[in-house]
């Protein structure tokens, strides 16, 4: 990141007239003015901007002449960021610095309908050993709750899939036994059709014998009773 930074302001300074670039350090938390020369003559649009990362420049704040009220773009609230200037030097004065507020800072002049860069400033916000070894904590902490979770999400994972076996095993004997029941009804509807088929056989040749012997008998009464008349 210091090497683009440095990159970056040289290019800066090769498009300008005057440039002025240093790296300053800080510690989070602290408050911070960074500054460049006013190389303008006359009253004129001054502006400070932000480069992080290889993004493109970010608008800071803006105002007009010393006497000027500055305005600050989209993102950068008033009050933690404060422009001011008069006529030799124009401040950008940023309280309670974070890690977030890394970056290399420059101030830009238009003059003669042109954006000129007046200086450019690298802000190196330092890392607390205590914030790092309290982060490894952290982590270290979440790693062995992690650790510590896993037999509970093992077991739970067991149960849930001796559940879902026992459920399956269950569903798949009713659906056995569901159909052996309507095989056993078609069985034994097939059955009961041969029974009654079978009865009335049987039925229908004795009766037809009782017809034949009952004429047989009428017969003989008849003839009987023929000869003693």
């Amino acid at each position: 990141m210091g090497n683009f930074m440095q990159i970056t302001a040289i290019l800066l300074c090769s498009q300008s007239w005057i440039c002025e670039s240093l790296t300053v350090e800080v510690d989070p938390g602290e408050d911070i003015t960074l500054f460049c020369s006013n190389i303008s003559s006359s009253p004129t649009q001054t502006d400070w901007f932000r480069v992080i990362n290889g993004t493109k420049p970010s608008c800071i704040s803006s105002m007009y002449g010393p006497e000027g009220e500055p305005s600050y773009c989209h993102g950068f609230q008033s009050e933690k960021f404060n422009m001011s200037s008069n006529v030799t030097t124009v401040f950008l004065h940023i309280k309670q610095v974070d890690l977030m507020d890394s970056g290399l800072y420059f101030c830009g002049f238009y003059i003669k309908k042109h954006t000129v860069v007046g200086s450019a400033t690298e802000l190196i916000i330092k890392a607390h050993e205590d914030s790092k070894d309290k982060e490894d904590s952290d982590n270290k902490k979440a790693a062995d709750q992690l650790m510590d979770l896993m037999p509970g999400i093992l077991g739970a994972l067991t149960a849930l899939l001796s559940v879902t076996v026992v459920v399956l095993a269950v569903k798949n004997r009713r659906l056995e036994r569901a159909s052996s029941l309507k095989l056993q009804k078609e069985r034994n509807k097939t059955l009961g059709s041969s029974d009654l088929h079978s009865a009335l056989l049987r039925f229908f040749p004795k009766t037809e014998q009782i017809m034949k012997a009952t004429k047989h008998i009428a017969v003989e009464t008849h003839v009987q009773y023929t000869n003693s008349t």
